[in-house]
């Protein structure tokens, strides 16, 4: 049976009407209610611990919020999972908010991601993590049913998967120096940057490795200049690529930037979902795909489907996130270039066990359905 015909087979045999279930976000434990032939709803808040105190060109954190859902179809549970750093302008009360509000009982099978898809961006325009925790625990349900891994259901090769890089955020010399030495299992090194001691920040980083680093100026170079004297200099140290080097606005500075750079220019801030694509076209080389800017992997897919059509680099990225959103990520990362999955490396309160660093690449989880992550609890 070929897979088109196994997914109708499976929905129809499972295409009992679905109903609501309405979630208070202060329960605690998370109420589940089980019941034969319906989608379950359930989710708590869950903050995530970092072990190093995340510092960027524009603010600084040591937890990220987040919101922990399942998603339960005659006895079997779907993961996923929102997580929120400042600037994605969610919180924990939106995306409870959100998922409160959400009525599944049009649905007749698990099977009807773009339907869903479609419904959740009627019902608010915005709330894409809220969307992504949905989306994610949605495809872990239905690769559970049909027992196989999204890398399987898309035709991916795990083999491809790239290496990932290690995040090394803006601190101080002696916090670098120590946070090299922990990446010391990977093979490339991501530099956050944007301030008046980027270059000091590299030259402690090539003083204790010559490994390949990229960098992400988080929209933090103003004058396009200055941006492209640093590309040069990156350039001459090793460096693969430079993600959001200026402001999302500034288009046409970026435009000029990409034309004169020896490095690849990747959008991050700049793009979100899948119209964004053809808008980075001509201003960036590449793009960013994050689950929790995307609405999940349904949207992300997509993306990623048509940069290659358009002959763009693809950087698959996370947030802080825990090893359910990075394993759901990992699926996709035989598509891409380059991988920056590490969100649940940089915490100290994992709750899944998931996708794993092998020799510094993306060792997608081959023998486990859906996404690939199991709780720890």
């Amino acid at each position: 049976m070929d897979r088109r015909n196994f997914l109708i087979n499976t929905g129809l045999a499972i295409g009992a009407l679905v109903s609501p279930i309405s979630i208070s976000a202060a329960d605690s434990p998370t109420r589940k209610t089980t019941r034969s032939g319906k989608l379950n709803l359930s989710f708590k808040p869950y903050e995530l611990q970092l072990r190093h105190a995340f510092n960027l060109a524009k603010y600084s954190r040591t937890a990220t919020p987040g919101v922990q859902v399942q998603i339960e179809y005659d006895g079997i549970v779907g993961y996923g999972e929102a997580s929120m750093p400042p600037y994605l302008g969610e919180s924990v009360e939106s995306v409870c908010n959100y998922l409160n509000s959400l009525d599944l009982s049009q649905f007749n099978t698990p099977f009807c991601l773009e339907e869903l898809h479609e419904y959740m961006d009627a019902l608010a325009p915005n709330d894409r993590a809220a969307k992504a925790s949905v989306d994610i625990a949605m495809h872990d349900l239905v690769g559970k049913i049909m027992g196989q891994p999204w890398y399987k259901i898309w035709g991916l090769n795990p083999d491809k998967a790239p290496d990932t890089c290690f995040t090394i955020g803006i601190d101080k010399a002696d916090v670098v120096r120590k946070k090299v030495d922990e990446a010391a299992p990977y093979n490339m090194l991501k530099v956050k940057m944007g301030l008046d001691n980027d270059k000091e920040l590299v030259e402690i980083i090539r003083e204790k490795t010559d490994r390949p680093i990229v960098v992400d100026a988080n929209q933090g170079w103003d004058d396009r200049e200055k941006a492209l004297d640093m590309c040069h200099w990156l350039n001459e140290r090793g460096c693969l690529f430079v993600e959001q080097p200026m402001p999302k606005e500034k288009i046409d500075d970026t435009a000029w930037l990409r034309e004169r750079s020896p490095l690849p220019l990747i959008a991050d801030e700049f793009l979100q979902r899948l119209p964004d694509v053809r808008r980075a076209h001509g201003v960036y080389d590449g793009i960013n795909i994050k689950l929790m800017k995307t609405t999940g992997l349904h949207e992300a897919y997509k993306m990623a489907t048509l940069a290659r059509a358009l002959d763009m680099k693809i950087l698959l990225g996370c947030m802080t996130e825990t090893s359910c959103g990075i394993s759901a990520a990992s699926q996709l990362s035989p598509l891409v270039d380059w991988a920056d999955l590490d969100g649940n490396l940089l915490i100290a309160n994992d709750c899944f066990d998931g996708v794993k660093i092998v020799n510094g690449k993306v060792e997608i989880p081959r023998d486990r359905p859906g996404i690939g992550a199991i709780p720890l609890v």
